[in-house]
């Protein structure tokens, strides 16, 4: 009986302790669906349809996509999609000064010239709203 208690006991915990995660998961999704559409509605076409760069779109304080892999060689072009909010890149691992305040529609690129793991942050917004994003370089 005790061990069975302690069993259903670890499995409600397992559960509750991945609920959120899903939950995050969801709302990022969600998120970042939005940021697409607004994507579409200000450039005419799906971001995967932009010639010769990868696009991360930047919409409610968030990075979408959050996490990135692309090879040696790719740009990345940064995009603001919010309505009012001004946002930067900060790719400071890469040593590059933090881009200028982005306003709606504008963008920031960068040439990933290089492989490893690169943390980039917003600078007005990485520590009160944990705008933090990863591009991963592949060889």
């Amino acid at each position: 009986m005790y061990s069975r208690f302690l069993h259903s006991s670890a499995l409600l915990l397992g559960f509750l302790m991945v609920a959120p995660a899903v939950a995050a998961d969801d709302k990022a999704a969600a998120l970042c669906a939005k940021a697409e559409a607004r994507y579409v509605d200000m450039f005419g076409h799906p971001a995967a349809e932009a010639d010769g760069v990868t696009i991360v779109k930047m919409y409610k304080y968030r990075f979408c996509p959050e996490k990135l892999s692309v090879p040696v060689g790719t740009t990345v072009r940064w995009v603001n999609v919010d309505k009012r909010t001004s946002h930067t890149v900060h790719l400071n691992e890469a040593g590059e000064k933090e881009s200028d305040r982005l306003f709606p529609e504008e963008t920031f690129e960068f040439t990933f010239l290089s492989a490893g793991s690169q943390q980039y942050l917003c600078g007005p917004h990485w520590e009160t709203q944990k705008m933090i994003g990863m591009v991963t370089v592949t060889p």
